[in-house]
């Protein structure tokens, strides 16, 4: 297995770069489950407004970042729905992405560092101790493992 996986990482980013940017202008505009339950016990017209009755959502207000540039699933500013909410997608999820490299590049696992002396030399490890083991051995012990892995 390869040590480092790129094509899988950037494989995967094409994909949720796609969904955020195509196929979220697709989602369904309906209530989901929390905003279903929050509604109970009112009346609603066709347009998704309160008619009447009482439930948790006549307590709902602007949150504190309204009106941040990404709020709504859209880029403030722009007047084209579909291009807004793409857009919108795809900055999320290269920021999602920045953030959650920038994390794993921080607290990757660093293995011991070899002597300065092995790491000028590019050789694997393991070849380095079967050469050093090998040099040490005398040619009597050489011709003996040799006949045993026969």
């Amino acid at each position: 297995m390869s040590k480092r996986p790129w094509g899988f990482v950037v494989g995967g980013l094409l994909v949720a770069l796609l969904l955020a940017g195509v196929v979220s202008n697709y989602a369904s505009s309906h209530p989901d489950g929390l905003d279903s339950s929050l509604l109970r016990g009112c009346t609603v017209d066709a347009e998704g407004e309160i008619t009447g009755g009482s439930c948790p959502a006549q307590q709902e207000r602007d949150h504190e970042l309204a009106d941040s540039p990404l709020a709504d699933y859209g880029v403030r500013g722009l007047d084209n729905d579909f291009l807004s909410t793409g857009l919108s997608g795809v900055l999320g999820v290269l920021l999602t992405f920045a953030v959650g490299g920038g994390l794993f590049w921080l607290l990757r696992r660093r293995g011991p560092q070899p002597p300065a002396a092995d790491r000028s030399s590019g050789e694997p490890a393991a070849d380095r101790t079967t050469r050093q083991r090998t040099a040490a051995e005398s040619p009597a012990d050489s011709a003996s493992r040799a006949a045993r892995s026969r």
